[in-house]
């Protein structure tokens, strides 16, 4: 009885932190994919080849991590499960220990943007679920399934189409629930503030000195400041602690006459804003709408502005494929692919505060002002409601699935 006690505890301890590891970056295909890719210029060169599969594999890592926390808290094929977990975390495990020793990336991705932990957490969080894992394994014998072992099967593979289906959903239509610092309601120039007691960085410097051919180390308390007979060589700068960071630290908007982020981000009035980190890889089909989106804002006096970190070259040649004449800015790359999941995306903003955001594949058809617009106003998607929906959606199948072989087995009984 303590074993088939413990084996639930571990059981549903796993599942829950496979399915929110799994959940947020199943609904987020694109912001995995960057991470992904991330990790691969890290890598180095050769291995960077492999960014072409990022979006591949985001798809199938995060719908088999969510795959195995379901199957974990329904107890659907554990053996196999837990298997899969084992070898999952023998690959993560000791990749997630190089990271946290070289720190190629700040961010291990690993809940999404939903929860942000340092790269030892994220090596000692793997290291807590191995040992889950191994005593998942231990105890395995103790564990009584609920439904036959051909449905179970059928529970498997029907959550795994089920993750591709959501991931697929939210590459088109964006994230249905949105963690990032640009998310619907929130105000830009707010997330850009910083406290007046926020903590700055803190460095190890290091000052280097040569004397008669041979070089020192120095510290800024013990340095030759006065004595000549010491030449200055070199500085080294070392981050220890990193300091405050807002949200939102790298939004700007740089035209060739100069900067205009303040400027927009001070006028109160409505502004789009169309984003493409790389207009090479932008979705020219729609740039008819587009167009029209422009002329709109035109007609109503409403801001309208391209933003990207494509080179001269490439906006020259956008803008005769898709022949726009709305102003386009250069602002970071990884700052766009932030904003929205979706190349090109729009974004709707009235003063600094983000009112709407669709994707290339939702672009509205605008024709009254926005002022009268439900378009110009700000709808929060409910978090809770949406994540209980997705949830229904799944659990109903599952729900008519074990009636039917509850059903089934009584009859053979």
């Amino acid at each position: 009885m303590i074993k088939r006690v413990l084996l639930i505890i571990f059981r549903l301890l796993l599942g829950c932190v496979f399915v929110f590891s799994g959940f947020v970056k199943t609904i987020d295909p694109l912001g995995f994919t960057y991470k992904i890719q991330d990790y691969l210029s890290a890598m180095g060169p050769f291995i960077s080849n492999f960014s072409s599969v990022a979006f591949i594999a985001a798809v199938t890592l995060s719908a088999l991590e969510l795959l195995v926390g379901l199957n974990f808290i329904l107890g659907a094929r554990l053996k196999e499960t837990t298997w899969v977990a084992a070898l999952f975390l023998l690959f993560m495990t000791p990749l997630t220990f190089w990271i946290a020793i070289k720190n190629p990336v700040h961010d291990c991705g690993c809940f999404g943007d939903a929860l942000i932990i340092s790269n030892w957490a994220t090596f000692w969080k793997n290291i807590v679920l191995s040992a889950l894992v191994v005593s998942v394994f231990l105890l395995r014998k103790s564990h009584k399934p609920f439904v036959g072992h051909h449905v179970q099967w059928a529970l498997a593979l029907y959550g795994f189409l089920f993750a591709i289906g959501l991931s697929t959903y939210c590459y088109y239509h964006l994230p249905l629930v949105d963690f990032r610092p640009y998310k619907i309601g929130s105000n830009i120039a707010k997330g850009m503030e910083i406290p007046a007691n926020a903590a700055s960085d803190s460095f190890d410097i290091k000052l280097i000195y040569a004397k008669n051919g041979v070089e020192k180390e120095f510290t800024l308390q013990n340095y030759p400041k006065n004595d000549n007979s010491w030449t200055f060589v070199d500085q080294k700068s070392v981050l220890v602690k990193k300091g405050y960071e807002p949200p939102i630290h790298d939004f700007t908007m740089e035209t060739d006459h100069g900067d205009i982020t303040n400027d927009v981000l001070s006028n109160p009035g409505y502004t789009f804003l169309l984003i493409s980190y790389d207009l090479k890889k932008t979705n020219i089909a729609k740039s008819n709408k587009i167009n029209d989106i422009y002329h709109y804002a035109k007609k109503h006096g409403y801001g309208f502005y391209a933003m990207t970190a494509s080179t001269d070259d490439d906006i020259a040649t956008y803008k005769k494929q898709a022949k726009a004449e709305y102003p386009i800015v250069l602002t970071d790359k990884i700052t766009l692919k932030t904003i929205i999941r979706s190349n090109p995306g729009l974004v709707l903003i009235k003063g600094a505060t983000v009112y709407n955001m669709w994707s290339v594949y939702d672009l509205p058809r605008f024709k009254e002002p926005l002022e009268k617009s439900a378009l110009g106003t700000i709808e929060k998607p409910d978090a809770k409601n949406t994540i209980a929906i997705v949830a229904i959606l799944f659990l109903v199948p599952v729900f008519i699935t074990f009636l039917i072989d509850t059903f089934l087995t009584n009859r053979r009984d």
